[in-house]
């Protein structure tokens, strides 16, 4: 079956390969045809004949290196018509170099070679052309059942293609009745046969004037700005509305333009791509033997995806969390069997497995992902927190430099940033480990940035599954706000940041406009076809211990400056590396010990301007509201600024 499909294919080629020489080939006879008024010089016959099998080989030579041969006819588009004009152009072009030097012009009209280019494009495109006209008017003409009428968003590349997909297949039964655009050039024109009706703010006045009944938006690679303004015109003209997978699917082939999902929340929190180097980062990771701590996180977990795509030469997971590995570890050998992976269960508590694992595999970078990230269980198990977030790093780092890691990156959040809570002060801690035990030969880094959509315990997945129970969706404050990006975008900018480090940097990625979580949660009970406060209600039940009214990603005493990347910041520090070895060891005592209050006063000494709440400390349940009595000026003025908009003051 091979053998017979291989010769089906040499024969098509072969077949179209010889079509196109036989319609140049007739261009020509055509181009002396109508020189001559349709009675060619007995003269010029023979001229014509004789160089007929050179004009050929001409432009055989030139087609075949433009691979004309393999262009579908049926699917002809524009950049298929360049390439047929670049073909025509570049044979006669060698068509006439050829005639010039061997045999001169003198007998040859010379109005031949461009009447021999025009016809030859005409020709050679033409054909094509009707034969995608016929191809699709006879798709057209089978019976099709009208269900819906739609109106597509973006008459672009995009919407295009889609429109496309739509009249090739009667099945879909969707009927598009025109385009929705921004663009003021381009209302009022018709693209592939079908209006441009106006633009987005005009969507809910056009739904009504042709019952459309779904809208499908075509904009791959719109921003959440974009996306949020759609859907609100949407929803105030009641109509359904689709969006396009995400430009990456549709380029890496993993499904069609017709596969239209709903609106999820990611869309509408969505920013433009980033922009990366991705050049430098293969050259970064590529033949390096790669560890990563918490490999089986939502953080740690995506870094693995990312790092494999680079070609690293092995890939150690390294995860306390047997189900969570076992799925990463299948997941991945399937994406990428050629990958040499190691999937270690592993505990960043345990010194001696770590100095195990590190003598024996070697890695030469380190990604440390391991940490405890959830606020409200850090302030009730203070010990775990200390021990995990910060002896852990501890450990980690010891053992990197113990077996001559060159490179290693901590990530870090913003909650690291005047932590009120002990989440936020272990992990500000452990970025004083990285800097304090680093050395001018080693590139140790830290990268920090904010909340990432569909982590797990993020706000995203509870409001999902109170929204499935029907409610309430619980919101601590009307005024908190967090920042969000897609785990995607996080980790690749951390490895974009990591190639920029020389050592002991803190880069902070940028979050973008953070979003206030009531909106958030009002907009998915939206694109879960309820309405707020009529099917689900939305409730208060204030800040819990040790949490934020709002994020930072950098206090006030830290000078940033901007790198060639927008998205990426890099922290100057302005004093030397802090002393924490004594500390560190105290610390540990105070673990042992199961003295959460004790440890609690001493990270308050480690880290000017924690406040521990009364939770933390041993004293019950906490505030629920922002305590700003023992807040400095400026943050008093930060935390208050939001509740005095609140109040139209």
């Amino acid at each position: 079956m091979d053998t017979v499909g291989s010769f089906h294919l040499r024969h098509r080629t072969l077949s179209l390969a010889a079509a196109n020489l036989g319609l140049a080939a007739l261009a020509y006879v055509l181009a002396f045809a109508l020189r001559f008024d349709l009675q060619i010089p007995p003269q010029f016959v023979r001229t014509m004949l004789v160089l007929l099998p050179l004009l050929l080989a001409c432009k055989g030579v030139v087609f075949w290196h433009l691979a004309l041969h393999t262009h579908s006819w049926r699917h002809v588009n524009l950049q298929g018509f360049l390439d047929i004009i670049k073909g025509n152009a570049l044979g006669c072009a060698l068509f006439v170099v050829t005639v010039v030097v061997f045999r001169g012009v003198e007998d040859f009209p010379r109005s031949v070679f461009v009447l021999d280019f025009v016809l030859a494009t005409g020709l050679i495109g033409g054909t094509r052309l009707a034969f995608r006209a016929a191809s699709e008017g006879g798709a057209s003409d089978l019976p099709r059942r009208i269900e819906e009428l739609a109106l597509i968003v973006g008459a672009g590349s995009a919407g295009i293609q889609l429109l496309e997909e739509l009249l090739n297949r009667p099945r879909m039964r969707t009927a598009v009745v025109g385009f929705v655009d921004d663009d003021p050039a381009k209302i009022g024109l018709r693209v592939c046969g079908v209006p441009v009706l106006g633009a987005v703010p005009d969507l809910p006045e056009l739904t009504k004037e042709h019952d459309i009944t779904t809208v499908l938006v075509a904009l791959p690679s719109g921003s959440g700005k974009q996306m949020r303004r759609i859907v609100q015109y949407c929803q105030a003209a009641g109509v359904r509305y689709k969006v396009l997978p995400s430009l990456g699917e549709l380029v890496d082939g993993r499904v069609m333009y017709t596969q239209m999902r709903e609106v999820k929340v990611d869309d509408l929190l969505a920013r433009e791509p980033a922009r990366l180097e991705v050049p430098k980062i293969e050259h970064w990771l590529r033949a390096k033997t790669v560890l990563i701590t918490g490999a089986a996180g939502s953080i740690g977990s995506e870094l693995c995806r990312q790092i494999a795509r680079f070609g690293p030469e092995r890939l150690i997971l390294y995860d306390r969390n047997e189900n969570g590995l076992f799925t990463l570890d299948m997941e991945l050998r399937s994406l990428f069997p050629a990958l040499d992976l190691l999937p270690v269960l592993g505990d960043i508590l345990l010194r001696d497995q770590l100095a195990s694992v590190f003598a024996k595999e070697r890695p030469q970078l380190i990604f440390h992902a391991a940490a405890y990230k959830h606020v409200s269980m850090a302030e009730q198990n203070v010990i775990e927190a200390v021990r995990n977030n910060i002896l852990g790093t501890r450990n980690v780092v010891e053992a990197a430099l113990a077996h001559d890691v060159a490179e290693f990156v901590l990530i870090s959040t913003d909650k690291a940033v005047r932590p009120t809570g002990v989440m936020g002060a272990t992990k500000r801690a452990a970025e004083q480990i990285l800097h304090a035990m680093q050395d001018s030969c080693r590139k140790f880094v830290c990268v920090r940035f904010g909340n990432v959509l569909g982590s797990a315990g993020s706000v995203i997945p509870i409001f999902r599954e109170q929204i499935a129970r029907g409610g309430p969706l619980t919101v601590t404050h009307p005024e908190v706000t967090r920042y969000f990006m897609t785990i995607p975008e996080a980790t690749q900018l951390v490895l974009q940041a990591a190639t920029l480090g020389r050592g002991g940097e803190l880069f902070i990625l940028e979050m973008g406009e953070p979003v206030k979580i009531i909106e958030l949660a009002r907009n998915m009970i939206r694109l879960s076809g309820f309405e707020v406060d009529e099917d689900i209600q939305i409730v208060f039940t204030g800040l819990r211990p040790g949490e934020k009214l709002f994020e930072e990603l950098q206090a006030e005493d830290e000078e940033v400056s901007a790198t060639f990347l927008d998205r990426i910041k890099v922290l100057q520090y302005t004093n030397g590396r802090p002393n924490i070895a004594a500390r560190l060891e105290e610390l540990e005592r105070l673990v042992a010990a199961a003295d959460g209050p004790g440890a609690v006063h001493l990270l308050c000494e480690m880290i000017p301007g924690y406040r521990p709440s009364r939770l933390a400390l041993g004293h019950g349940d906490g505030a629920t509201e922002p305590d700003t009595a023992s807040l400095s000026k400026a943050r008093r003025r930060d935390v208050a600024r939001p509740l005095r908009a609140a109040s139209g003051t």
